[in-house]
């Protein structure tokens, strides 16, 4: 396991690097120029309980430290897990399914003495610079630019917020995570083929319940929101480890609308403005020779809503076999965060939250109020918003 460890790290750049904060106040980038000089050895730990294997996990320096991320063994009597903690910095959330098949593939590998040569990985590094000098590349006149402004203008010059109150939470305040079953896997099938009639997909669906649930809680006759975008267009970056994602602006009329043309819309919004998933918003703001003076900035970090089909992800139909998960910390205590991630028999909704008791209970309500949503669509009832 050592070896494929080691092996794994030193085949993705997104490792290699880390990065400070000059007397400038710019961001200093160095760089391990040859990764066959990483080499990671495994300390011996000795019998340890859950709750400090827990802290040795949340103990994962943080991403201005090269070493942002833990690999672990925990041995059982007959069996092993492997724990791994990456910083969002080096990784996002595609990187999961790629990090477990690249670390299995090698172990088993070194297993059976198959000696087989790992595919090359795409540098993380390249795209990132490429994904740069594309926003810079680009002025006030381009397409691009002018869609996220007609956004920004629609929204009142603002990027979206959570449409409920929060609370302020105190500065060692952590977050809070909950995790809400939505439909089960026939009601899935059910809300997908409705999805379809309407001309959207699963996931035009599900941007058009959140829009639907925000519009019953708050009468807003427009859903203005943030999703991420794997922006892994080029096959070659398949297999890469590092962050790839940005995010989609969605905005979807729901006053007097049924779903089926909330949910169109939906996926209008989605398939017009996926584009902009190449130009990172805040990109924008850090270009010297583009005025942002009409932009303004939230002090609270802004909201997304994801969507993955969990049974896309490499192994994804063997996640309960394999006994492999995905798990994020408490430390986001700010905004709200949420993932609908449809798995095999049921899709959930996995929300990241303010610790705060005000924030508890505005989550709730909306979940309940999104709940009733994907129950109304996949159980026939039909959904019409009031002008």
């Amino acid at each position: 396991m050592t070896q494929a460890v080691n092996s794994h790290v030193r085949r993705h750049d997104t490792y290699h690097d880390r990065f400070a904060f000059g007397d400038d106040n710019k961001v200093h980038r160095y760089v391990i120029v040859d990764p066959e000089i990483i080499t990671l050895a495994p300390t011996d730990l000795g019998r340890i309980e859950p709750p400090e294997i827990r802290k040795l996990v949340l103990d994962t320096p943080d991403p201005l430290r090269w070493d942002c991320f833990t690999f672990a063994i925990v041995q059982g009597e007959d069996r092993f897990t492997v724990l791994i903690a990456i910083d969002h910095l080096r990784a996002d959330g595609m990187s999961a399914g790629v990090i477990f098949l690249d670390i299995q593939t090698t172990y088993f590998a070194a297993l059976q003495s198959a000696g087989a040569t790992p595919i090359p990985a795409a540098s993380h590094r390249e795209y990132s610079a490429n994904q740069r000098a594309y926003a810079a590349s680009l002025n006030e006149e381009s397409p691009e630019i002018q869609s996220w402004r007609a956004f920004l203008a629609a929204n009142n010059g603002v990027l979206p917020s959570f449409p409920m109150e929060l609370g302020d939470a105190a500065p060692d305040t952590l977050g809070a995570i909950d995790v809400f079953d939505l439909i089960d896997e026939d009601q899935g099938r059910r809300f997908e083929a409705v999805c379809r009639a309407a001309g959207a997909r699963f996931s035009g669906g599900v941007f058009a319940c959140a829009a639907l649930a925000e519009h019953r809680l708050t009468g807003a006759a427009t859903y203005f929101g943030l999703t991420p975008f794997d922006n892994r267009r080029d096959p070659a970056h398949a297999l890469t480890v590092g962050w790839l994602a940005s995010f989609v602006p969605l905005a979807i009329p729901t006053a007097g609308a049924s779903f089926d043309e909330v949910a169109h819309a939906a996926q209008a919004s989605f398939d017009t403005n996926s584009a902009l998933g190449a130009v990172p918003f805040y990109h924008l703001l850090e270009t010297p020779d583009r005025s942002s003076s009409d932009i303004e900035v939230r002090d609270r970090p802004v909201p997304m809503l994801s969507y993955i089909d969990i049974r896309k992800l490499p192994f994804g139909n063997d996640f309960d076999g394999l006994r492999a998960g995905i798990w994020g910390d408490n430390r986001l205590s700010e905004t709200v965060c949420m993932w609908v991630n449809r798995m095999r028999d049921k899709t959930q909704l996995v929300v990241a939250y303010p610790g705060t008791a005000l924030a508890r209970r505005s989550v709730l309500r909306y979940v309940k109020t999104m709940r009733a949503e994907f129950t109304r669509v996949s159980d026939g009832a039909g959904s019409r918003t009031d002008a």
